[in-house]
Formats: structure tokens, C-alpha cells, sequence
């Protein structure tokens, strides 16, 4: 399969900071699915969530460090470079220009962001522009929160990951990644209390929080 043809994945996120709960299920979705690349896309100001504690700077060197001997991962900054909401879908259809009408593309979601998809901007659009591929997350329901809902799930769920390479859009798979119970704000809570975080993120990132006084005790 030519890299014109070949799955890629994009992986939106604050990323204030990256961790390994971000990692590792890319990584496993790698394997699972056969991914070729996993594009982050760190967001400039999130719509559903309180603003980052670290400045966009910080927050895209910390990402760069943490992929810099990965070449599974690459970085878009496009979210970025905008001073409204970072929509998913206007950046899906942006990439989807960009990247034509044959390319499979996908975006990874945890189960969390599934069960309240129908809260997203457009959400109804998403599947014609990508795949979706959902990531356990500890401590969730699997089922949707209204019948109406769990029929859509059900109409584009596929258990077989080469659908998604056969495809440019329409498909969701659910992943069996591994259940990594790491979050940024658990992070930033034991930075605050003065706690150590070398077990949930790469040593680079951690060092990198260190030198720039990020998340100290409030």
C-alpha cells in the first residue's frame, strides 16, 4: 500500500501536559489497526474545557519532546495558529482537503469524548470525513446515553481493523488499548502538592516542567 493510501490517524488534545496516558494507547492503537502515523494536534482554546495551565509554547515543546525518538508520531500545529475554539470538525475538513478524498483517515477519541459525541460542534458530520477510533477509558459506561444514539454506534461499529484501511471514512472501532489511568490533571494536582510524576510521562517532558516552574504549588 502506498503512503497516499495508508491509514493515518489524527489525535487532538490540550496536552497541558502530554503523558503517557496519551502515548501508549496511540501506540497500541498502532499495533491493533496498523496505523502508519499519528498526527497530535494540540489545541490553542479548547471549547469544552477550562483554559491550559501552560502557555501554547510550553505546551507544544513538551509534545515535541515527548515524540522526538518516536517516528510513529508527527505534529500539526494548525489548532494553534487559531484565536477561536478549535472545532474538530472545521481542522477534519481542512485535513481532508488537503489530503484528498481516498485517504483513510482517522481520529482517536477515549471513551469518554464517545459517550458525549453528540454534544461536539457538527458531530453528525464527523464519519464522513474519518474513522473513528475509540480508546478505553477506566471507569466509563459502554453503552450510549439514549437508544436513538446507541443505533448510530451500532450502524458503524466494524471489529475488523482492515475495514479501516479499505475505507477513507465511516467506521468506528473499538480498541482494546490498554486501561492507562493517567491524566493531566492528576499531574498537575501532584506538581501542585509538590508530588513527583516520573511514572506518567516521558522524562524529557518532566525535566523539560522542571526547568520552566510549570504546575507549581498554587
Amino acid at each position: 500500500m502506498s503512503d497516499r493510501y495508508a491509514l493515518h490517524a489524527l489525535f487532538g488534545g490540550t496536552f497541558d501536559p502530554i503523558h503517557y496516558g496519551h502515548l501508549k494507547p496511540a501506540e497500541a492503537l498502532a499495533q491493533l489497526t496498523g496505523l502508519e502515523k499519528v498526527t497530535l494536534l494540540p489545541n490553542n482554546v479548547p471549547p469544552h474545557r477550562p483554559q491550559p495551565e501552560a502557555t501554547s509554547e510550553q505546551r507544544v515543546a513538551m509534545v515535541k519532546l515527548a515524540i522526538s525518538d518516536n517516528p510513529l508520531f508527527d505534529l500539526d500545529l494548525r489548532e494553534m495558529q487559531r484565536d477561536t475554539p478549535s472545532y474538530t470538525i472545521d481542522t477534519l475538513a481542512a485535513l481532508r482537503r488537503e489530503r484528498g478524498d481516498r485517504q483513510p483517515l482517522a481520529f482517536i477519541i477515549g471513551q469518554d469524548s464517545l459517550l458525549t459525541l453528540h454534544k461536539w460542534h457538527r458531530w453528525q458530520d464527523l464519519l464522513s470525513l474519518c474513522h473513528l477510533l475509540v480508546c478505553q477509558r477506566p471507569g466509563y459506561r459502554s453503552e450510549m446515553e439514549t437508544p436513538e444514539l446507541q443505533r448510530w454506534l451500532d450502524r458503524h461499529l466494524t471489529t475488523q481493523p482492515q475495514v479501516l484501511q479499505q475505507s477513507p471514512a465511516g467506521n468506528i472501532f473499538l480498541a482494546e488499548t490498554p486501561l492507562i489511568d493517567i491524566s493531566a490533571t492528576e499531574i498537575r494536582a501532584r506538581r501542585h502538592r509538590g508530588e513527583s510524576d516520573v511514572d506518567l510521562l516521558p522524562p524529557a517532558v518532566s525535566d523539560y516542567i522542571d526547568r520552566e516552574g510549570l504546575y507549581r504549588n498554587l
